[in-house]
């Protein structure tokens, strides 16, 4: 799992001794991760191999991946000077995938069946998440070509955010709907007549 020396790499990233290696090298680290994952998602797709242990751990690990890159982008020490991701941005991504995955356990211990639909929305939210991350760690070097970068690096992640509170609200209908469906399919079972078995004492000749 590259997250580990991902985290090493970033906590290096303002020492002059590495001077821009360090960078360099969690923005490889990066694309390498979210790459081979996509490149996974994709397959699976194709080769119809999708389990329902790989439909959660597959977003569990970009979790886990733009929780660890906002941290590090917005602690003083391993921050883009420049570029610090303002608090709000961080609390607002990581709150977001908190509650997704605990509502993905609720939604499991409540209907017993998993629940994993990702749509249009929580893809966005994803992509502008990683593209956020790689924006950031890129500046540096586009901002001596190009100063107004800094601006596009800041609507990006306000854009992050706020397709962060819009998930959010999607995930929040869509699990309130299955939840009532469920329950609403159980009352019918229950409710449905028993078919009764006929007295096998009166069948025997």
């Amino acid at each position: 799992m590259l997250i580990v020396p991902f985290v090493i790499v970033m906590l290096h990233v303002n020492d002059p001794a590495y001077m821009s290696w360090a960078r360099y090298g969690a923005l490889l680290i990066f694309l390498i991760m979210a790459l081979s994952d996509a490149l996974d998602g994709y397959l699976a797709r194709r080769q119809k191999s999708i389990t329902a242990l790989g439909t959660f751990l597959d977003p569990l690990a970009d979790k886990l991946l733009i929780t660890c890159a906002c941290l590090l982008l917005a602690a003083p020490r391993t921050a883009i000077y420049g570029m610090e991701l303002p608090d709000v941005v961080v609390v607002i991504i990581i709150a977001k995938d908190l509650y997704t995955t605990l509502g993905f356990l609720i939604v499991y211990f409540v209907t017993n069946k998993i629940k994993i639909t990702p749509d249009t929305a929580g893809k966005l939210s994803t992509l502008l998440q990683l593209s956020m991350v790689l924006a950031i760690l890129i500046s540096p070097d586009i901002m001596r070509v190009f100063s107004g970068f800094q601006y596009f690096v800041q609507a990006l992640w306000w854009s992050a955010t706020a397709s962060a509170v819009f998930t959010v609200i999607q995930y929040t209908r869509q699990g309130s709907r299955f939840m009532a469906e469920q329950e609403q399919r159980q009352k019918l079972l229950n409710n449905a007549p028993q078919t009764k078995r006929p007295d096998s004492s009166k069948t025997q000749s």
